[in-house]
């Protein structure tokens, strides 16, 4: 029987070499799915994927491309080049992969399978690369959970020269637009004095007090904020014992909207609370922002042709649901460069990102599946803007308004 990659007529044009492609990832079937579940098994949080990287770069590498890692400054960045048959004057495509994992939870984002669907994309390039002109570059990008590796990645210059960046993200749904909450970390910190909580409370000053008050600060600020607004957060130190008076208390906190400009006043008023908790409770405060993830510019010239590749497999697009939306460095990316983040099913919708339901749902046949068509799809595209160079002209009058 015909291997579910391969029995479907890839989209016009290009549907020979198209054919090719899913061959070769439905080939190295094994290889692929066993980073997806190997990176699952061992999961890594932010700036700490020494293993998912080194996983993933030790892969792209026995395909033929020329690997840096680490990359930039960031030791789990992953850089590998692969020069076309018919040498380096054409298009430089990014295909790129995550590997980040969140605290406590594990790959509830199921970003093993965009390890693993980065790798199938390059390998399935790396068949057809003899024929192409231009490059390949395949970019294995950190901590997206936090701290927005992509954007150190950007300034290390490893992006510079790409044409488009390429990558998939799973999901309870099918659907190639993309849309993105600008987000930003901050660590809050308050600082007071320890004092006896029964025999002399007076002379404290209750930092987990100001902590509180920040807590209820953001719930009254919420009635104000726009639909698409999101403030949360969670207390990452409330005191020793329940009879000292907390000398130190420290918050991790996420602030997002769809709206540039307002995004901007809700730091500023967020840095305010912080301080007016202080103030009511005769403590020092300090909020550190850091990370930042932007808006999506997404690619409509890159996305038509991603949705042609999907819906010759059989899958319809569906449509971003309103209020149903993340954030991602992908989105810093697409301030740069033409960009397409879209996403496949690896679950029955309404399974929520970031449960336990959903990282369980990324180790299952059913996400295998999904990693090798994410592959095959992101690879196929990837060769339309190797094959017609006026596509990336195309994407790149898009991208600059003209």
């Amino acid at each position: 029987m015909a291997h579910s990659l391969t029995n479907k007529a890839p989209a016009q044009p290009l549907a020979e070499a198209k054919a090719r492609i899913a061959a070769a990832i439905a080939a190295a079937r094994d290889e692929i799915l066993e980073i997806s579940h190997r990176v699952h098994a061992n999961p890594e949080a932010a700036f700490e994927e020494h293993r998912a990287a080194s996983w993933v770069a030790e892969a792209v590498a026995r395909h033929g491309y020329d690997v840096q890692h680490p990359a930039g400054r960031l030791t789990t960045a992953v850089r590998g080049t692969l020069t076309g048959g018919r040498g380096p004057d054409g298009p430089r495509i990014g295909i790129l992969a995550e590997y980040d994992a969140l605290p406590g939870l594990g790959h509830g984002c199921g970003h093993n399978t965009m390890a693993a669907s980065g790798v199938g994309a390059a390998v399935g390039l790396a068949a057809v690369a003899p024929e192409i002109a231009g490059q390949v570059v395949f970019l294995g990008t950190p901590a997206e959970e936090r701290g927005s590796g992509k954007q150190f990645m950007l300034d290390d210059g490893l992006f510079d020269g790409l044409d488009a960046a390429l990558l998939f993200h799973p999901s309870d749904r099918n659907r190639a637009e993309c849309m993105l909450l600008a987000s930003v970390d901050v660590e809050v910190t308050f600082t007071g004095l320890q004092a006896h909580a029964a025999a002399d409370p007076w002379k404290g000053r209750n930092a987990l007090d100001a902590l509180v008050l920040l807590f209820s600060s953001i719930g009254l600020w919420r009635q104000q904020l726009r639909p698409t607004a999101r403030v949360h957060g969670i207390v990452l130190e409330g005191g020793t014992a329940a009879n000292i008076i907390p000398s130190r208390a420290a918050g991790r906190f996420m602030v997002r909207s769809d709206d540039r400009a307002d995004f901007e006043g809700m730091k500023g008023r967020f840095a305010a609370m912080v301080q007016a908790a202080a103030l009511a409770t005769d403590c020092h405060g300090e909020a550190v922002f850091s990370g930042g993830s932007d808006t999506m510019k997404d690619n409509v010239t890159l996305r038509q042709r991603f949705v042609a590749n999907m819906t010759a497999h059989g899958l319809t697009d569906g449509p971003v649901l309103p209020g149903q939306v993340g954030s991602s460095d992908m989105g810093n990316v697409s301030h740069v460069l033409p960009t397409i983040h879209p996403e496949l099913a690896i679950c029955d919708e309404g399974v929520a990102g970031h449960s336990t339901e959903f990282r369980d749902a990324a180790a299952t046949p059913r996400a295998d599946e999904a990693t090798l068509l994410a592959a095959t799809l992101t690879a196929q595209t990837a060769y339309e803007l190797f094959a017609e160079p006026e596509l990336v002209r195309a994407a790149w009058r898009e991208f600059r308004g003209g």
